[in-house]
């Protein structure tokens, strides 16, 4: 009886043994599936919200896409300082366009002309040509600077047919003066168209087979006296017939014509 009696104890303390363990490792499982239900809670609770737009994910959502409109807001008013800067950029060279346009306008003989010297005589070589008729009633001088710089043809030619001291001084035709002063650089041409007589033989007619051509200095005649010499056969001239035209960059029909 003794040994029965301890046999049920021992089996009793057992079961009660394993009852305890298999409580302890019941609580364990339920602690663990009541973490995993709350957290797959709240992961359907976030993806509902998300789904919804109304909070969580979803105001994260339009948090990014209301930043992404601030970034391009930004990138647009990057493009209006570019544009700003481009803008800047159109008014320098506007005002690069004015500069250059005065330094054009400089450049005009008119206004050359005042850093150019008067041509003296020693820098002008003059040459006559007879005008294509018969008889020769007029001829062309060409004058060319062989100063090797620039300088100012003033005036007209004063041109005296035989002794300087004794001839006739030829006048000039005021519809041949030129708007603008004649300027040549070195190596340039100008032209005068002369007047010698009004054809045919003429009691007063003198051959000539050189003449003389005097330039104009800013205070008036200059000194020096070039020394042309006349086309083939020299020239029948008429002294109170003769007339000079101004020297100009090329000859004008109907103001050099006379």
């Amino acid at each position: 009886m003794r040994n029965h009696r301890k046999h049920t104890v021992l089996a009793a303390a057992a079961i009660a043994a394993l009852s305890l363990g298999l409580t302890a490792c019941g609580g364990g499982d339920g602690a663990s599936g009541a973490k995993d239900a709350g957290s797959a809670s709240s992961a359907q609770t976030s993806a509902g919200t998300g789904d919804n737009g109304t909070a969580g994910g979803g105001t994260a959502d339009q948090t990014s896409a209301k930043s992404g409109s601030s970034s391009t807001g930004g990138s647009t008013s990057g493009g209006s300082a570019t544009g700003g800067s481009t803008a800047g950029g159109s008014t320098g060279s506007t005002g690069g366009s004015k500069t250059g346009s005065t330094g054009s306008t400089g450049s005009t003989g008119q206004n050359s002309s005042a850093k150019a010297p008067a041509c003296a005589y020693g820098d002008i070589k003059v040459t006559a040509a007879k005008a294509d008729e018969v008889p020769t009633e007029h001829i062309v001088l060409t004058a060319t600077n062989t100063s090797g710089r620039s300088c100012t043809l003033l005036e007209y030619p004063l041109i005296a047919f035989g002794p300087i001291q004794t001839a006739k001084d030829i006048p000039a035709v005021a519809k041949s003066k030129p708007a603008k002063l004649v300027v040549l650089k070195a190596g340039e041409p100008a032209y005068a168209n002369v007047r010698v007589a009004l054809g045919g033989a003429h009691e007063d007619n003198k051959v000539v087979k050189e003449f003389n051509v005097n330039l104009f200095a800013p205070q008036g005649p200059a000194e020096g006296s070039i020394v042309v010499k006349a086309p083939a056969g020299g020239l029948a001239v008429d002294e109170a017939a003769a007339k000079t035209g101004y020297w100009t960059y090329e000859l004008r029909n109907g103001a050099d014509e006379f």
